[in-house]
This record gives C-alpha cells, structure tokens and sequence, in this order.
C-alpha cells in the first residue's frame, strides 16, 4: 500500500467508529425498539470496494473491538452479532461482484449496484437469520434465554430489520467509494471485477 491508500484506510476507519461512538443517527426501528438503525457500515461497505476484502473486514473487526470496549449495547456479546452481519453482507458484495465478472449484463452501473446490494441484503439476512436462530435461546452474556416459539416469532423483524439496514448501507457505501475513487484518482479493488469480465468477453 502507498502512503495515499493508507491514509485513506486510516481515514475509512476512524470514520466507521466515530459514526458508531459518537453520530446521533440511532433510530429505532419503529417494530422493534431494541433494533437501531444506524450508518457507521456505511464507510466498511465502501473501504471494503475500493481496498478489498482484507482492509474491510479489517476494519469491521477494529470496531467490533472498540464496541466491546466502549459501547456493548444491551448484550455484552452484542458487538459480535454485528460483526457477523457486517461480514455476512461483506460475503454477499464479493458474491454479486464475482457474478459481474461473468456476466456481461450486470457490468454497468446501476448492473454492479443492484447486484452488490442485493446479494448483500440476502446474504445479511441469511446469515443473521441463522445465527439469532442459534444463540438467542442461550442464557447471558450470549442470548438472551429466548425459547424456540420467542425465537422463532421475532425472526421476522430481525430479518426485515437486517434486509433494510442492508438496502440503503450497500448503495450507500458504493456512492462513497466512487467519490472516494474520483477524488484520489485511486483504482477501486471492485473495478477489477468489471474490467476483467468486459476483457474476458
């Protein structure tokens, strides 16, 4: 990495934990309070396209660790269910752009962000879907001693949850990595799936 790339990372995740520590953009979701909607994955969704999947689940991972230290949330292990849905629509943005590699269709624009975006929302959902459905029956300090019929009746409002949160992050994100990329003139990591698959054609 040059001193440029670097101190743009640097930049990257100092701004991701500032928006979660300190931004006064919380809103509960008005179905379910004890979900939040905030935007600090905005900026791990945009290093993660313009500096690949080491630099942004990199820094989900930093946050992850000052979350614990700082802000919990309700349950102390609640930082890691964020990492999970974080990496979980991380895995979902490197899916949909190995698919506009081979797929000519989804190679412009609105192509690569309604791919990104919605492989993303679908994956987040997935994951997290599954991971509540396994650790909310435990006791304290990893679930919250939910039973199955609790478990499985709040399911539907975690996932609509995680499916909105996820539908403005990646769109989002992929908007602040293009002026991040058109300013700096630096080549996003993401590009290179596009202009391989249009040579690979």
């Amino acid at each position: 990495m040059n001193s440029k790339t670097i101190s743009l990372v640097a930049i990257f995740a100092a701004l991701t934990i500032a928006l979660n520590v300190l931004s006064p953009i919380k809103i509960p979701a008005p179905y379910a309070p004890f979900l939040i909607y905030q935007i600090w994955e905005i900026p791990i969704v945009a290093s993660f396209l313009l500096f690949g999947p080491q630099v942004g689940v990199g820094i989900a991972i930093i946050n992850t660790l000052i979350l614990l230290a700082v802000f919990p949330g309700a349950l102390p292990t609640g930082p890691f269910y964020n990492l999970a849905a974080v990496l979980g629509m991380l895995l979902g943005v490197y899916i949909a752009l190995r698919l506009v590699q081979r797929i000519s269709l989804l190679r412009s624009e609105i192509g690569v962000v309604v791919s990104v975006t919605g492989f993303g929302v679908l994956l987040r959902v997935g994951v997290m879907t599954l991971v509540n459905w396994l650790f909310l029956p435990y006791p304290p300090p990893v679930g919250y001693s939910l039973a199955q019929g609790p478990v499985i009746a709040v399911l539907p409002l975690i996932g609509v949850f995680n499916f909105t949160l996820a539908l403005y992050t990646v769109p989002l994100g992929h908007f602040l990595a293009k002026v991040a990329e058109l300013s700096t003139r630096i080549v996003a990591w993401s590009r290179g799936f596009v202009e391989k698959g249009s040579r690979s054609s």
